[in-house]
């Protein structure tokens, strides 16, 4: 799969929101590198990159439908858009289903059933403890509760040193 194609793609379906094209694309680049850290076969690095790019692909449709960019919404209505753009793109069947299950559930926390799915949600927590400006307390609850691989919770500590500091 063509990640420049798939990451031109997504700034075209964004075009005009520069905060979600800068989400999208640092959550790739933590993505990215936790990936290679942890050692992911090529195959598995495809997937988590794309799934990266195209993790809040559903958030334009769920604020004209709901008002709203909750993660719920996202999910329900993520995987279809990003079928569609990836169809458009000649990406394998075979990725464009897990990229889809991965957009549809990456904001479910529960049964995370691989390490795509696993460095998917660490790179967006990565990126959203400092764009949401989330406070300590919740960065410490996030770092113990989420993080697994050794690569994201290190970028963790590193980005926030508070999630280990003591009160």
């Amino acid at each position: 799969m063509d990640l420049q194609a798939v990451t031109a793609a997504m700034i075209a379906y964004d075009a005009g929101d520069p905060m979600r094209i800068h989400h999208f694309l640092k959550v790739h680049a933590f993505a990215r590198l936790i990936g290679l850290s942890e050692g992911l076969s090529a195959d598995l690095q495809e997937i988590t990159e794309v799934a990266a790019l195209v993790h809040d692909i559903g958030i334009h449709r769920a604020e004209a439908l709901y008002g709203s960019s909750a993660g719920k919404y996202q999910e329900e209505l993520g995987p279809a858009e990003a079928e569609a753009l990836l169809h458009t793109l000649n990406a394998p069947s075979a990725l464009t289903a897990r990229v889809s299950y991965l957009v549809g559930h990456h904001h479910t926390y529960t049964n995370i059933d691989g390490l795509d799915y696993q460095i998917l949600v660490e790179a967006d927590f990565l990126v959203n403890l400092y764009e949401d400006q989330i406070p300590a307390a919740a960065k410490k609850h996030a770092y113990t509760s989420i993080f697994r691989t050794e690569t994201g919770k290190r970028l963790c500590r590193e980005l926030y040193p508070e999630v280990t500091r003591e009160e």
